[in-house]
């Protein structure tokens, strides 16, 4: 009898054990991943004629400026990322620009800023020169509160770098994402940041050509003066992530 006793306990304990186990398995195939909408346009911005021109996975449809020698930059958790100066894995570093010309358009972007870093979107930039600012306007990207250098007003973060202020914005600090968007429609442009426009001006107006004048951009004759060109993405030597980067022509 004792005996008995023992194995019914021993086919007891058997069967609620793989109970449990049955039911820690139901619980864990219940929980899923959110489907990530990272760098994918919806219908009704396809309709509208965006695109993308990042996938969130591969560096297709950039290149480096002027075919130069590049490991600075990386496809990472779905963001085309710009490496630390502390890595010591990227010793060749330039910008990237899209393979593609664009010539009137917005185009958004999310980025992300490491602490007391910078870099910049510059567009319509040609390969006249040795460097992308030589031709392309940039929308500056850089940490506000933390640069260890003085800033002027025209080089803080969503500025026409050099050239105009943006004024009356708001910006997440370093280390958190902002949203941009530079519109180009003809000679107008506006510089847009977390959903507000914060700058405009015009291309070939008096006071542009002041302005151009009065800064290092009158070294180069071709500064702003291409009426289409690719968008770039700068490397500074500082760490810098962008993700949903999206155009659309106008």
């Amino acid at each position: 009898m004792k005996k008995l006793i023992g194995l019914a306990f021993v086919a007891i304990m058997l069967a609620s054990c793989g109970t449990k186990k049955a039911e820690t398995t139901a619980d864990s195939t219940a929980v899923t991943t959110p489907a990530t909408t990272e760098n994918t346009l919806t219908d009704a911005q396809k309709a509208e004629g965006w695109k993308s021109l990042f996938d969130g996975q591969t560096m297709n449809g950039w290149v480096t400026f002027k075919g130069k020698e590049n490991n600075s930059w990386e496809v990472v958790d779905g963001t085309l990322h710009c490496k630390s100066p502390e890595d010591t894995t990227a010793d060749k570093r330039a910008d990237i620009r899209t393979t593609e010309e664009f010539e009137n358009f917005e185009f958004s972007f999310d980025w992300k800023i490491a602490p007391k870093h910078n870099s910049g979107v510059m567009f319509r930039v040609t390969e006249e020169y040795e460097v992308p600012y030589g031709s392309g306007p940039e929308y500056q990207v850089i940490d506000d509160a933390g640069y260890p250098e003085a800033l002027k007003p025209v080089q803080l973060a969503a500025a026409n770098y050099d050239m105009h202020t943006a004024n009356s914005k708001t910006m997440n600090p370093a280390g958190q994402w902002n949203s941009g968007k530079i519109v180009v429609n003809g000679t107008h442009v506006e510089h847009w940041l977390n959903g507000s426009k914060v700058l405009e001006y015009e291309f070939e107006s008096e006071d542009w050509k002041k302005t151009v004048a009065a800064s290092k951009w009158k070294e180069f004759p071709g500064y702003g003066k291409a009426k289409k060109g690719y968008l770039d993405l700068q490397d500074h030597g500082g760490e810098v992530w962008f993700k949903n980067l999206f155009v659309k022509t106008l």
